[in-house]
């Protein structure tokens, strides 16, 4: 049986938040409100975990799930390879709507899904994901919706689609952008947009000028 909890109340919240966080160390799910939309979440360093959110989503592992962080700083322990137009793109954006895809630390023991040697990883700004991710370390997150679904900006849409799939269910009112993120690709020299979303191409050349907008 699922339990949500309203982080617009501090003592729901708080209890909301420890409960999340026992519920990832047990390896099970939970949809964590983002400043972009509703994701659903599972230890990142777990493959059962991630083969669960891959399940409850519908989808492939040709389809592996971003990880999110709560600090740049963990990026050290995550990628390798990363360009300096790569960190002033963290600079500029993060905490926020943009997603990079980077080339992983070959030593990392997780399985996210069929990554060709890449993580795509992204800082939100939203204090209850950070709270959470503080708490539990990385989390692979995707968006909380089935695959072909509409994608969530209110936890009631997330609980309608993935209803007792998840344990926990953090309710932090509706997304602030209620759009998905822009993911680039930083693996090579030139940075290359992969999706459109919340932070904008001319957005991201005023940063990096060579940004490619992609196919």
């Amino acid at each position: 049986m699922s339990r949500r909890y309203d982080c617009s109340d501090a003592q729901d919240r708080a209890s909301g938040l420890r409960e999340a966080a026992t519920a990832i160390r047990r390896g099970e799910l939970v949809v964590v409100p983002t400043d972009t939309l509703y994701g659903i979440a599972a230890d990142a360093f777990s493959p059962d975990a991630v083969g669960a959110l891959l399940a409850a989503k519908g989808r492939g592992r040709n389809m592996p799930s971003p990880v999110l962080v709560g600090s740049p700083t963990t990026l050290h322990g995550l990628v390798t390879d990363f360009s300096e137009q790569a960190w002033e793109l963290v600079d500029a954006f993060w905490p926020g709507g943009l997603t990079l895809v980077a080339r992983h630390q070959p030593s990392l023991r997780w399985d996210l899904g069929e990554t060709r040697g890449t993580v795509a990883v992204r800082m939100p700004l939203h204090p209850v994901a950070l709270e959470l991710l503080n708490a539990t370390g990385p989390l692979a997150v995707s968006s909380a919706n089935k695959t072909g679904g509409p994608s969530p900006s209110t936890c009631d849409a997330a609980e309608a689609q993935l209803g007792d799939a998840v344990s926990i269910y953090l309710d932090g009112g509706t997304a602030d952008y209620a759009t998905a993120s822009t993911i680039v690709d930083v693996t090579g020299k030139v940075p290359v947009v992969l999706r459109a979303g919340a932070i904008s191409v001319e957005q991201l050349r005023e940063v990096a000028p060579d940004v490619e907008a992609g196919s």
